[in-house]
């Protein structure tokens, strides 16, 4: 049997991007009319949060004429897997290195955008009139130049698209900058624990830096500002919402250009020299702050805490602060692996997103009951 190509179907779940279907173009697919499920060999397919549960794995084989279709069980992309089959003369594996092609369910939603320097996917509504728009500031590991991580890197512009179809979803993709994740990490080390809030220290903002800076967001904010000036966009209905390093983002971004934005939700936003001082003089916009008990920034509820204590007393009733406890977590299978260790449950806490962005306590329905009081000033 001669391989031609393999594709892959994924979709976009609360774990990140999963796969539930592989097609094999084949010529000679004699003798493979009789295969079952049984007759694959999948490794590594794994379908839970901290990726230690296998899958069952190949549940449906189909074999048209020159066509063999693999329904699976979901199984994580992000994980090192395999599906083989060594059956008489028929002999194949799937992998991340043999798939020729993957596709995104309802990636085709997004418009791709490289311009003016910025890299980027919008979803549009069918509208003639002015819509809301919902900016999307992905994690870490969305960064780079493909523009489709910033889709399948965790839960988010998606879910957000599907979710509220009548509004705009822009997901910029951060630029990776010259440093992988562990280089970027090693590079912040050097300056000081990425994970304690040290005042004085300079701001990661280098254009060549992985990540968020100031002058990427600014164009995405210039971006935006185009879409409202072009009668697109209903400038009294702008939201921010990003984690992780995306939650930092948000609150750069909106401290940044606070006239822009109704009201946003930084999830488990990163706690450090830059964003600490941010947070606590935050500007005049609503915020809701989401993050776990703990995670692998063992302080930054406290860090959070703090900062907004200080607007608090400053009578400041829009922000809103909530620290999902372990119980919570549990619902969406966030922390609930046996002899999970410290390392284990920190990486898992992490995924706050995930109740986010299925609308516990009603947070995104906050975001977008707020209108921004400014907007008939432009």
């Amino acid at each position: 049997m001669e391989i031609k190509k393999i594709t892959a179907h994924s979709f976009v779940g609360d774990y990140g991007q999963m796969i539930d279907e592989v097609r094999i173009e084949t010529e000679g697919l004699e003798g493979s009319r009789d295969l079952s499920p049984e007759d694959f060999v999948c490794t590594n397919c794994f379908g839970d949060i901290g990726a230690s549960k296998e899958t069952s794995g190949v549940t449906e084989v189909c074999c048209l004429e020159n066509e063999l279709i693999l329904k699976t069980e979901p199984f994580l992309y992000r994980c090192d897997f395999s599906i083989a089959l060594d059956k008489g003369d028929i002999s194949l594996t799937v992998s991340k290195q043999t798939i020729g092609e993957v596709e995104v369910y309802h990636s085709e939603l997004f418009r791709a955008v490289k311009e003016d320097g910025l890299v980027y996917r919008i979803y549009e509504p069918d509208s003639s009139a002015p819509r809301p728009l919902i900016l999307f500031l992905h994690g870490g590991g969305g960064s780079g130049d493909d523009n489709m991580l910033e889709l399948t890197d965790t839960l988010g512009a998606i879910k957000l698209a599907e979710r509220v179809p009548d509004m705009y979803v822009l997901a910029p993709q951060a630029p990776a900058g010259a440093l992988s994740m562990e280089e970027a990490f090693a590079k912040m080390m050097a300056k000081g624990n990425p994970f304690q809030v040290i005042l004085r220290t300079d701001p990661d903002n280098d254009p060549e830096d992985r990540g968020w800076n100031r002058a990427y967001l600014g164009r995405v904010c210039d971006l935006i500002r185009r879409m409202i000036a072009e009668g697109r966009v209903d400038p009294a209905r702008v939201y921010c919402i990003g984690m992780s390093m995306g939650g930092f983002g948000t609150i750069k971004t909106v401290a940044a250009a606070p006239d822009l934005f109704a009201a946003c939700v930084p999830i488990c936003p990163s706690m450090n020299g830059e964003s600490y001082p941010i947070l606590e003089n935050f500007p005049d916009v609503p915020a809701y702050i989401a993050t776990s008990y703990i995670d692998h920034q063992t302080a930054r509820h406290a860090y959070i805490l703090r900062a907004v204590q200080k607007l608090w007393e400053k009578g400041r009733r829009d922000i809103r602060f909530t620290i999902f406890t372990p119980e919570e977590l549990a619902e969406y299978g966030i922390g609930v692996g046996e002899n999970l260790s410290m390392k284990e449950l920190f990486a898992q806490n992490h995924n706050s997103w995930i109740p986010v962005l299925h609308n516990e306590y009603g947070i995104l329905d906050w975001m977008f009951s707020h209108r921004n009081p400014h907007a008939q000033q432009r």
